[in-house]
């Protein structure tokens, strides 16, 4: 093993005296072609192209002698120093940080991040990465080969953002580029880099005392109909609200429809925990006051004015869905494009099964629950308003091993 792992951090600046001491004293050098091409590694040090983090952890820690890893940024931030700390690595790690890529990239921007959301995109996270960007006014995203700004801009179609694309930052190559998402696709950029993603009628809100987005003034969910003005569409009552977003889950990364938006009730409540969401309503009416209660509430929704099931076909995929209106053919549909989890409810037991079957038919596993919610007057317990659904959810089973 190692006797001792220094992991270098460098923004390019000249390395400090820290840097240059572990440096002089390695036997092994772990970096990508620029690294290890700096003046300061000695000429005996054996070196070792940082591509894979976890072959370079292995080829560590079976060296005897002192290694040293280079990385661009501060390597304990989305970096190289998780993965050497592995405790299957057994090593025994020192870091000299340096300025993270992010905040040169805000720097750069001349931009306060102290209320910005921060992602890594590659192949596999890339879409998760779009729809934070969708749900949240400040995103800085950590690009990769093949999820950079122009497959960003290509997913985020029909979403107006603004992107601060920072290229090669700290070196000679460094560019910054500002310009409007739809344009972002029209370029070749170099990989990696930075995207700053900013817009949304939410922006301004947040900073102050929490990292990322301020939790908002408003405490809870399932909040009664006065709270988005009291038109909710019939037995849509809070507590099936509740319910319904209980089932669904909807968390950051996430891309929620919610068909059938009504008053904007559920869209908004979902947006409040992180997730994207896009609400489709046939009413434009609708439609406007699900944008009011996201503008009142800080946070961003999506919506789309049309009629389900065939609107539904030029939207992106979804997550998780819940269908508020429609019946069988919108869930159907739905069902179609294999969300995880589906969400509807019916007025009768007949809609109910055929709501059910529809599910069974689309792979998903079914639960019914028949809930009955009771409004009582606190004052002369009686009763004021009563509320009878049925709520049926779907979720498909994981996959056979």
């Amino acid at each position: 093993m190692a006797d001792r792992v220094t992991v270098i951090g460098w923004d390019g600046s000249p390395l400090t005296a820290a840097a240059r001491s572990a440096l002089s004293a390695a036997t092994l050098v772990a970096g990508a072609g620029h690294h290890l091409a700096l003046p300061e590694i000695p000429p005996a040090a054996e070196r070792i192209r940082l591509g894979s983090v976890d072959l370079a952890a292995r080829r560590i820690a079976a060296h005897r002698g002192t290694a040293v890893v280079l990385a661009d940024g501060d390597p304990g931030f989305f970096g190289v120093v998780r993965t050497l700390r592995a405790p299957q690595y057994g090593l025994e790690v020192e870091v000299v940080p340096a300025v993270s890529s992010v905040a040169a990239a805000f720097a750069r921007a001349g931009m306060p991040w102290d209320d910005a959301h921060i992602v890594v995109a590659h192949s596999r996270t890339l879409r998760r990465a779009v729809n934070v960007c969708r749900a949240h006014p400040k995103v800085a995203v950590l690009t990769s080969p093949g999820a950079g700004p122009a497959e960003l801009a290509l997913l985020l179609d029909g979403v107006h953002r603004t992107f601060v694309i920072c290229e090669e930052l700290g070196t000679e190559r460094e560019q910054v580029t500002v310009l409007t998402s739809d344009k972002a696709a029209d370029h070749a950029w170099r990989d990696p880099n930075v995207v700053i993603v900013i817009g949304g009628s939410a922006a301004g809100h947040g900073g102050g005392w929490l990292m990322g987005r301020d939790p908002g003034a408003v405490r809870g969910w399932g909040l009664p109909a006065h709270a988005y003005g009291g038109d909710l569409r019939t037995g849509e009552s809070a507590e099936l609200r509740a319910a319904q977003l209980a089932r669904l889950g909807p968390r950051a990364g996430d891309l929620v429809w919610d068909i059938g938006c009504g008053a904007g009730a559920l869209a908004v409540e979902a947006a409040r925990f992180g997730a994207a969401v896009i609400a489709v309503d046939e009413d434009p009416a609708a439609c406007a006051r699900t944008e009011a209660a996201a503008r009142h509430f800080g946070v961003l929704v999506q919506t789309v004015a049309g009629r389900a099931p065939h609107v539904l076909e030029r939207l992106p995929e979804p997550d998780v869905v819940r269908v508020g209106g429609g019946g069988v053919p919108v869930v159907a549909a739905c069902a179609d494009r294999r969300p995880e989890r589906i969400v509807a409810h019916a007025t009768t037991r007949d809609e109910a099964e055929a709501i059910g079957a529809a599910l069974t038919d689309g792979g998903y596993a079914v639960e019914c629950a028949l809930l009955q919610s009771v409004d009582l007057d606190p004052g002369t317990w009686t009763e004021r308003d009563r509320s009878v659904v049925f709520l049926l959810s779907g979720h498909r089973p994981p996959p056979s091993p």
